[in-house]
């Protein structure tokens, strides 16, 4: 058994026995953070049906579950070789970006979205309430509300607005480190936050990381943007079950809370260590939280304009 690193939410080995190899993946009470975070370990059955309903929607965007026990919050799962699907943040961090594939996540995200949205099953089975908002509202919005006291009211009514939408099934951790790419398109990971909630996290949370990285690969920064754009336009392509701006609208407002929060929440990001870039960010995100724009497109023209200061 060999720890594998990257989360700070789990315990992660893979097992190798005689001629098979796969992953255990238990979930920890407290997650490994700076500050004080912990969040319910029956997340982890949770990822299991995430990933087994996801692949009946898109069967090669998960890896195969092997086995699950969840008294004991672990599960089994194939193991997928790191030279054959390389994780995306890894290419990113290279300025590998491929347009093509940040499109696909996009539409592969937006499948999932409107294969379960309205659906009473669906929404009793994800019905995780505590677990997404003790993992994702309170460590990303609630916890910056506290670090900008002036914003507090709209960050607060922003997270209880977010956890009392329910359209479809939110993976709630669409990071680039929990992609994988493999040979017909994104392979995701980590479901742990799978909740039935607001689609428009998923898709804030994972621009997010794309708008963020313009300051971790300045030199690949016009090709952040493009996979920004490809992404949220295969998104919005697929959105059926509501009109696109109103989606549109609730993504762009909860981005900025969500880039603020890599700041100065509970799991700020390894990579903005300057505090030229950290201002720079905080400039723009507490902007766009106190006057939140309506498109996406807009918020990213606010970006290009604060990477051009």
């Amino acid at each position: 058994m060999t720890p594998l690193t990257g989360g700070v939410a789990s315990d992660i080995w893979k097992v190798e026995a005689s001629d098979r190899t796969f992953v255990v993946k238990r979930a920890r009470a407290k997650l490994r953070v700076a500050q004080d975070w912990f969040a319910p370990v029956a997340r982890n059955a949770s990822e299991v049906a995430w990933m087994r309903t996801a692949h009946a929607i898109v069967p090669d965007a998960v890896p195969r579950i092997l086995a699950d026990d969840a008294s004991a919050g672990a599960f089994a799962m194939e193991y997928l070789e790191p030279h054959e699907f390389p994780v995306w943040k890894s290419e990113l961090a290279q300025g590998r970006v491929d347009v093509g594939f940040a499109a696909r996540v996009g539409g592969a995200v937006a499948a999932i979205h409107g294969a379960t949205a309205r659906s009473e099953s669906i929404s009793r089975t994800f019905a995780n309430d505590a677990t997404f908002h003790s993992i994702r509202l309170e460590p990303y919005l609630e916890a910056t509300a506290r670090a900008h006291p002036d914003l507090s009211a709209v960050l607060i009514a922003l997270s209880r607005e977010t956890l009392a939408t329910r359209v479809a099934l939110v993976h709630g951790d669409v990071s680039p480190k929990n992609i994988l790419v493999g040979r017909r398109g994104p392979i995701f990971l980590d479901a742990e936050c799978a909740w039935y909630g607001d689609p428009a996290f998923d898709v804030a949370f994972c621009l997010n990381h794309l708008l963020l990285k313009c300051l971790w690969v300045p030199a690949a920064a016009d090709r952040f943007l493009a996979a920004y754009d490809a992404l949220r336009d295969a998104y919005v392509a697929g959105v059926a079950w509501e009109p696109p701006a109103a989606f549109e609208r609730r993504a762009a407002r909860l981005l900025p809370g969500l880039m603020l929060g890599r700041i100065d929440g509970k799991s700020p990001i390894e990579y903005v260590t300057t505090d030229a870039d950290k201002s720079r960010v905080r400039r723009v995100a507490r902007a766009l939280v106190a006057a939140p724009v309506p498109t996406l497109a807009r918020l990213r023209d606010a970006w290009v304009a604060a990477l051009a200061t």
